[in-house]
């Protein structure tokens, strides 16, 4: 039996300046998940640098997780939850992001 999780996965599509994009997400979007979205447990940010199958629309998704769904709910519906999806549409100069609300299970083999 797996773990199970809640988070928020953000898709971002390539962007149309990679280094523009980079140092607002890390100088900007990045604290600014840190600083408005109290309660996260983990934030995963990922960059996707090939795939088997050729060129691929997504460029890098983040998973930011939380200890419950009423919890995800309730920080994304706040204030600083509103900023943060507006940032991260705002930086996202390829196309809008994707936000998905997801439930994972988790297995571990080892």
């Amino acid at each position: 039996m797996g773990t199970r999780a809640v988070k928020i996965v953000v898709i971002y599509p390539r962007p149309q300046n990679v280094d523009a994009f980079e140092q607002l997400y890390h100088d900007e979007h990045v604290p600014m998940v840190e600083e408005k979205l109290k309660g996260i447990t983990r934030f995963v940010a990922t960059k996707v640098v090939s795939s088997p199958q050729g060129k691929v629309a997504a460029y890098r998704i983040a998973e930011v997780y939380f200890s419950t769904m009423e919890e995800l709910t309730k920080i994304l519906e706040s204030e600083g939850g509103k900023e943060v999806v507006e940032h991260a549409t705002k930086i996202s100069t390829g196309g809008p992001p994707i936000l998905l609300i997801c439930e994972e299970e988790s297995f571990v083999y080892w």
